[in-house]
């Protein structure tokens, strides 16, 4: 295992100022500051499997944490990316603030603004909510999924754990299944994928695949076997039974009969194609357990781990776009 000196030089080799005051889409990045922030990610890997897993990069700076929806993964792992970076961490339940009294967003971004956070990680059930936080306040935003509209971190963790796994990911083709409409991972990962270079599917039901997909730079594909057909790689989409409006499908049982991922249809794709899911899973819904718990197949606890990572790449390169503008 590399020494966590060793790893501690190799981080601040690799850190570069975020590109943009914010990172609200995966389309603040281009092809080599996407390099560079797993670049940066990968070193993180390195420090978090270390017997020492802290740094001082971001002593002194306040993160906080706005999650209107609810989270496991990726509220936890902004925390302890905050905390192993040395930020003091503040994590906010708009359940128990001011937000349950009825007070508007705008107005929780002025308040929040006057207590002079340097970031603040907003999930919101609402497209858009994230880069109208980012005009009312004077800290760096970062959008931990909006509504539909995107989920970059998790497109950025993605990207972390297929390079990790196969290395060169220009020569992928990689499936996203499922319910792609209400999908902000499938949106930030479309982009991030074609921005470096691989081949992208959108596989499901009409009901579940937006009318516009095929101007994405996609195939769209309403057939699981024709779709999986020479993929590299199948990441699978959780069933947003709360974002739908009206039934999109007859039945769970019918859904995982004819979408949900299993042996059989996993058989279908290439050769040592691996399996991802941004969870959480509904297992026997869209995944079958026999697959998702096979660590010779499945990327899935590789990325929880990777999670931490990216999200600390993202948080150290900020705060280092932060200590530029304060020169």
């Amino acid at each position: 295992m590399t020494q966590p000196n060793a790893v501690t030089d190799m981080i601040t080799e690799r850190l570069a100022p975020f590109p943009r005051p914010h990172f609200l889409s995966s389309g603040d990045l281009n092809a080599q500051t996407a390099r560079d922030l797993l670049d940066l990610a990968d070193g993180f890997v390195e420090l978090n499997r270390s017997s020492t897993k802290t740094l001082d990069l971001m002593r002194g700076r306040t993160v906080m944490n706005l999650f209107f929806e609810n989270s496991t993964r990726t509220s936890a792992s902004f925390e302890i990316a905050a905390r192993r970076l040395g930020a003091d961490v503040v994590t906010m339940s708009p359940r128990t603030s001011s937000v349950a009294k009825g007070e508007t967003l705008i107005d929780t971004a002025v308040t929040l603004n006057a207590m002079k956070p340097d970031i603040l990680v907003v999930r919101h059930g609402a497209s858009g909510a994230a880069d109208l936080l980012s005009q009312k306040v004077g800290c760096a935003v970062v959008n931990a999924g909006d509504g539909r509209h995107e989920h970059p971190t998790q497109a950025l963790l993605d990207m972390l754990s297929l390079r990790r796994a196969f290395g060169d990911v220009t020569s992928l083709t990689v499936a996203i299944c499922g319910d792609v409409a209400h999908s902000r991972v499938a949106r930030s990962n479309v982009a991030l994928l074609s921005m470096m270079g691989a081949r992208v599917r959108l596989i499901g039901p009409p009901t579940l695949v937006p009318g516009d997909a095929d101007r994405w730079g996609c195939e769209v594909f309403h057939d699981m076997r024709e779709g999986l057909k020479g993929c590299d790689v199948v990441m699978m989409l959780r069933l947003q039974l709360e974002r739908m409006e009206g039934a999109l499908v007859p039945s769970t049982r019918e859904y995982f009969r004819f979408w949900g991922l299993d042996r059989e249809k996993l058989s279908w794709a290439n050769p040592g194609a691996k399996v991802m899911h941004p969870g959480p899973m509904n297992r026997g819904v869209e995944i079958d357990s026999d697959v998702a718990d096979d660590l010779t197949v499945s990327l899935i606890q590789d990325q929880v781990e990777m999670g931490v990572a990216a999200r600390m790449a993202v948080l150290a390169a900020l705060s280092a776009r932060l200590d530029g503008d304060a020169r």
